[in-house]
């Protein structure tokens, strides 16, 4: 009897160390299930954003301006082909006027290509949405882009497609002009009434592409002498440049039908169109051509 209440306790003993062993076992098991559920990888900065990318011909566009000569010059279209658009949050802030590239400790995509109408809507539209996407939280400090010529849509074959007309002294000249010069910006921080790019986790911010077309035009409210005016081309060598009452031209027409001082004027003036709002840009596919 002695013998089989020890024999039976035995078998206690024996069930207990198994059942231990059993959960001891089971544990490395279950944290490892855990672990392959975790996601594969989480934003490092915290909770994603949207970042917009929108551009912005500013009211010389929207509203039409007369021009350093006198030419009331209101536009129905300008289509730009925008490529490879990319911001940076930079590890020093970036001059553009310094030279180099932005120090990037993060870039986000902002569009692959894509064209716009700088002058769709109405005078008080708002700037142009080109794209958005998600992004992680930052301070976008530097942005670049280039314009390529677009390979469909209604500036396939050029980068920057201009429609409008131009009228003075009772002479209105409709315009056609296509430019097939590629460009290419970078450039630093947003200069304007409020920064753009600081995009907090789960909120929306925005960085602008800006044109100044007034480099091109002049200004008629500003002074002859003014900079604006003394580097622009106005708009008389191009209404002298039109035939049958109008003006169709690509560069080679232009080549061809304008001086050779006002042709080396109008590509002078390509690679000052691009600014971050009165930020300037370094323009770097065309002044690496020339050099």
């Amino acid at each position: 009897m002695k013998k089989q209440l020890v024999t039976f306790g035995s078998l206690i003993l024996l069930g207990s160390a198994v059942l231990w062993g059993c959960s001891q076992t089971q544990t490395p098991e279950a944290e490892q299930s855990q672990i392959g559920s975790a996601p594969e990888a989480l934003p490092p900065t915290g909770e994603v954003g949207t970042m917009q990318f929108r551009a912005n011909g500013e009211d010389f566009v929207r509203q039409g301006f007369v021009t350093k000569d006198g030419w009331q010059v209101n536009f129905d279209h300008i289509y730009v082909n925008f490529s490879n658009a990319t911001a940076y949050e930079t590890f020093t802030p970036y001059d553009a006027e310094a030279g180099g590239d932005p120090q990037a400790k993060q870039t986000i995509s902002l569009v692959v290509e894509k064209t716009v109408d700088l002058a769709e809507g109405g005078e008080d539209a708002e700037t142009i949405l080109v794209n958005e996407v998600p992004a992680p939280p930052g301070r976008y400090n530097a942005l670049s882009w280039k314009m390529a010529k677009a390979e469909q849509g209604p500036a396939e074959g050029y980068m920057i497609v201009m429609q409008g007309t131009a009228t003075k002294d009772g002479q209105t000249v409709p315009f056609n002009l296509k430019f097939d010069q590629e460009l290419a910006f970078v450039c630093g921080d947003f200069v304007g009434d409020e920064r753009k790019g600081i995009l907090q986790p789960g909120e929306t911010a925005q960085l602008e592409a800006t044109f100044h077309f007034d480099h091109l035009f002049g200004d008629g409210e500003a002074a002859p002498e003014d900079e604006i005016n003394t580097g622009a081309l106005g708009f008389d060598p191009l209404a002298k440049a039109a035939q049958g009452g109008s003006l169709e031209a690509d560069l080679a027409t232009l080549e061809q039908r304008l001086s050779s001082e006002e042709y080396q004027t109008l590509m002078a003036i390509f690679p000052s169109l691009g600014h971050v709002g009165e930020g300037h840009c370094k323009e770097t596919q065309l002044t690496a051509q020339k050099n």
